[in-house]
């Protein structure tokens, strides 16, 4: 059990600081301060990918039965999620730094509104937070709680869960991608032509 857990907490633990991170992000207004937290978020995700990817792995060639064993099964529920933070949310990530690295000679820089709705994208913080929350329930099971008479209104309302994250993700990156767009354009109507429609009606 000990083993177990000594597997399972430290990978629970960063998926949590990295959705705690990428929830933060759209909310920083300089741009030094979200250069510094994408670094932290691509350093929790990939350690979180890494460690999940071991683990996943070592169940795979164990001969059955073992702690790590049981930690592996656990964790095949936040395999997906991690799949779609490898595949989108670095890349994004990565993306985001370099963009955010471009005001590092103006460190009291105002974050762009463009940067900001780069940050709240669905693909940065939704996987990620899927992912932390996957890991809570192999922890749980290994501490030596009884999930199995609860799960289906765990999984009911953990599908609500994340479908309330991802609509909160979704309507901030909406918000801000429309304050990132440029003010509308309104074309100059010359004098003369003011003067000249304005005197047409008295003219006779």
């Amino acid at each position: 059990m000990e083993s177990e857990l000594a597997a399972l907490v430290p990978i629970a633990a960063l998926w949590l600081a990295a959705g705690i991170v990428a929830d933060g992000l759209p909310r920083l207004d300089r741009a030094r301060a979200l250069r510094r937290r994408t670094g932290w978020l691509l350093a929790l995700t990939l350690t979180g990918l890494g460690l999940t990817a071991a683990v996943l792995a070592a169940g795979l060639t164990s001969a059955g039965g073992t702690p790590v064993d049981r930690a592996a099964a656990g964790l095949t529920l936040a395999a997906a999620p991690a799949l779609v933070v490898a595949a989108c949310t670095v890349r994004r990530t990565r993306r985001l730094r370099a963009g955010a690295r471009t005001f590092t000679t103006a460190p009291g820089t105002p974050a762009p509104h463009g940067l900001r709705a780069a940050a709240a994208h669905p693909l940065i913080g939704l996987p990620v937070q899927v992912a932390a929350l996957a890991t809570l329930p192999p922890v749980l099971a290994a501490t030596g709680l009884d999930l199995a008479a609860g799960a289906g209104p765990a999984v009911t309302v953990g599908g609500l869960v994340v479908i309330a994250i991802g609509v909160r993700h979704a309507l901030r990156h909406s918000r801000l991608a429309e304050r990132a767009l440029p003010p509308p354009v309104t074309r100059a109507v010359p004098a003369s032509a003011v003067s000249a429609g304005a005197a047409g009606p008295l003219h006779v």
